[in-house]
C-alpha cells in the first residue's frame, strides 16, 4: 500500500548484503535499474521499466531455478512472490504504453519499498541455504553501516 510519506531512497549498502555472492551480485544490480527507473524523466520510462522488466525476469528465473533445483523447503511462496512483482511490472507497462506514467512512478515506489523486507525475509533464507550447500556452514556479513546501539 502506497502512503503520502516520501519513498525512502534505495540505493546499493552493506545493509543489503546477505553473505552469498551470486545473490548479491544480482540484487545489487537490480538496485541499480530501479534506481534509475525511480529518478528518469518521463520520456525515459519506458526504456527504463523495461530495463527493470528484463532485469527482473532473469533475477528472478535464477532464484527460483536454484530453489527448485536444490529443493529449498519454503520455495512456493517465494516463487510466487515473484511471479506476483513481475505479473504487476506487465500490467504497469501495458498503462505506460497508454501514457500513464503515473502508475509507473508508482510502481517504482512500490518496488523500492518492497525490496528491502523481501531480501530480508525471503532472499536471505535462500542466501544462507545456498551458501550452506557450498561451504558447509552459514555467510558470515561485515556491515559496515550498522549505526551502535
Amino acid at each position: 500500500m502506497l502512503t503520502d510519506a516520501p519513498t525512502p531512497e534505495l540505493a546499493w549498502s552493506d545493509a543489503l548484503v546477505l553473505g552469498y555472492a551470486p545473490l548479491d551480485d544480482v540484487h545489487e544490480e537490480f538496485v541499480e535499474v530501479l534506481a534509475h527507473l525511480k529518478r528518469c524523466a518521463d520520456t525515459e520510462l519506458s526504456a527504463a521499466l523495461d530495463a527493470v522488466i528484463t532485469h527482473a525476469e532473469s533475477h528472478f528465473a535464477l532464484e527460483d531455478r536454484w530453489m527448485r533445483d536444490t529443493e529449498f523447503p519454503p520455495r512456493a511462496c517465494h516463487i510466487d512472490e515473484h511471479a506476483a512483482v513481475l505479473q504487476s511490472a506487465y500490467e504497469v507497462r501495458d498503462l505506460l504504453k497508454s501514457g500513464n506514467t503515473v502508475a509507473t512512478r508508482d510502481f517504482a515506489e512500490a518496488l523500492i519499498r518492497w525490496f528491502p523486507g523481501h531480501a530480508t525475509h525471503l532472499d536471505s533464507a535462500l542466501s544462507h541455504w545456498m551458501f550452506k550447500r557450498q561451504h558447509a556452514g552459514k555467510p558470515v556479513v561485515f556491515r559496515r553501516t550498522i549505526a551502535p546501539r
